[in-house]
């Protein structure tokens, strides 16, 4: 399976009351829009490449007494859907300890991607890469170098629209022979700064998938190291290695050897046990350009080895660029799958 494509995101904000400097309290709105021209090398319809409106997105960020809210809500007309992305509230107890109530990023791995590319990387595929889901989280910055991140996440960010797999992040979804949904998930990670250009961290993540049908809830576990770091004046690396098992029955009892996972709408089948390697080089190059400021070539790539007898491993390499211009960014990239949902 080959992919390549071309995405144009503009990002743009109105600050409507006050500033953030002059006041305490502020209210400010934004929002976003993105378009894609892709070729899919799968399609045989003649069709290609196409032009597409894949998202345009609503943002609220604002504070008052103290308390802030940030929220966002999106709209894919190419998949006919539209969900939240994130929405909470946070609160500083001091200045080393932040809250956030509702549903905010799972501190899993690095953050706030493993990716430099449009496409993620294998592990946002699996609910492993930039998720989201609805709880509360506590990030401590009280001892030098070290940030801790301790949540509990009762359940996964509400559905959208059309259906339960209407979402932005990949989450566990109901199937006709397994009824299942993610509950009650604890999640700590803690990530060392070795300098002020290398970072690494451990995570582990803790849960169960309820199945309605049996009443009943199996356990669910992942963990993860990772290390991330700037060198040699303008490379970044990000490196993973994640372990999960998704512990999950289907309505008859059965243990399920693959679960369904859905987001944007759409549902397939993931290997509920599995080893995850990502890799991902990039090197920023400033330029001036007219408005153009900054080209970073990347190559991103991530393997997925399942533990169940007979399933095939899952590869993908994305190499691109990414060219900034002020608050208008273009990726282009060139994604290779192996045994991928396509």
């Amino acid at each position: 399976m080959k992919k390549v494509l071309f995405t144009i995101f503009a990002v743009g904000g109105l600050l409507t009351h006050g500033t953030m400097q002059a006041q305490e309290d502020y209210v400010k709105f934004g929002g976003a829009v993105r378009y894609n021209i892709h070729d899919k090398s799968w399609n045989d319809d003649k069709t290609d490449p196409q032009f597409t409106w894949d998202t345009w997105r609503l943002n609220v960020d604002a504070r008052t007494a103290g308390v802030d809210l940030s929220f966002e809500y999106r709209f894919y007309p190419v998949d006919n859907s539209h969900f939240l992305h994130h929405g909470w509230l946070g609160y500083g107890f001091n200045e080393d300890l932040y809250m956030k109530l509702g549903v905010s990023q799972v501190p899993f791995g690095i953050t706030k991607f493993a990716s430099h590319s449009w496409w993620f990387q294998i592990p946002y595929y699996v609910g492993l890469e930039d998720d989201y889901d609805m709880g509360i989280k506590f990030d401590y910055t009280g001892i030098e170098n070290l940030t801790l991140n301790i949540a509990y996440f009762h359940q996964p960010e509400p559905k959208g629209s059309p259906n339960y797999a209407a979402r932005y992040s990949y989450d566990i979804t109901p199937s006709e022979n397994a009824s299942l949904k993610e509950t009650s998930q604890f999640n700590i990670r803690a990530a060392y700064n070795l300098s002020d250009d290398w970072e690494i961290g451990l995570s582990g993540q803790f849960g169960s998938n309820y199945n309605s049908v049996l009443d009943e809830s199996e356990a669910s576990n992942a963990f993860a190291a990772h290390v991330v770091g700037n060198f040699g004046n303008g490379f970044n690396f990000k490196g993973e290695y994640i372990s999960y098992d998704f512990g999950a029955k289907d309505n008859a009892g059965n243990d399920l050897a693959a679960v369904q996972m859905g987001a944007y709408g759409y549902d397939y089948n993931v290997a509920a046990k599995a080893d995850i390697w990502v890799a991902g080089l990039a090197y920023s190059i400033p330029v001036e350009w007219g408005p153009i400021s900054n080209i970073q070539p990347y190559i991103d790539y991530s393997v997925i080895t399942k533990a169940e007898e007979g399933f095939h491993n899952s590869e993908h390499f994305v190499p691109g660029f990414l060219v900034t211009a002020g608050s208008i960014y273009t990726y282009v990239d060139w994604a290779f799958g192996k045994n991928n949902a396509g």
